[in-house]
């Protein structure tokens, strides 16, 4: 069965949304969940959300926010651990770095977990750390892709 990409234009949508990213950071990472969810974690124009759909269950989400020169920073990409190792991942990726475009980004930046930073290469991103760095306890590097 091949994912489905939706956009979420609804509170419903976003909430599945939620339910994703609290499974897969707060519960199985145990980020505190008032680090996990913010101020973006709404439907509006600052903000821009995204659902994948496989089989009948939600399985993936990601977002993309505003950064500075004009790049989508995409943010809370999370694959529910069912849907790992399925090419749910770069599905998702692929649909923000499309939404990206349409929104008129140039490029794309995002703080990659350092142990997800080879899935992130695969598809082209290039880290451009001088070292890791700790968020919400879980060391990362930041990488950018030309859209």
């Amino acid at each position: 069965m091949a994912a489905i990409i939706i956009p979420v234009h609804t509170e419903e949508q976003l909430n599945h949304g939620l339910d994703i990213r609290k499974e897969v950071f707060v519960q199985e990472q145990q980020v505190p969940e008032d680090l996990e969810i913010d101020e973006y974690d709404v439907i509006g124009p600052e903000s821009h959300h995204v659902l994948i759909e496989e089989g009948g269950r939600y399985a993936a989400t990601g977002r993309i926010t505003y950064y500075k020169d004009n790049a989508a920073k995409l943010q809370r990409i999370a694959v529910r651990k069912d849907f790992r190792s399925k090419g749910i991942g770069r599905v998702l990726m692929l649909a923000l770095e499309q939404m990206a475009r349409d929104l008129g980004f140039d490029k794309a930046v995002l703080d990659a977990q350092c142990q997800a930073e080879p899935f992130y290469a695969k598809l082209g991103y290039r880290n451009i750390s001088t070292e890791p760095f700790y968020d919400a306890g879980i060391l990362h590097v930041r990488m950018e892709k030309k859209l």
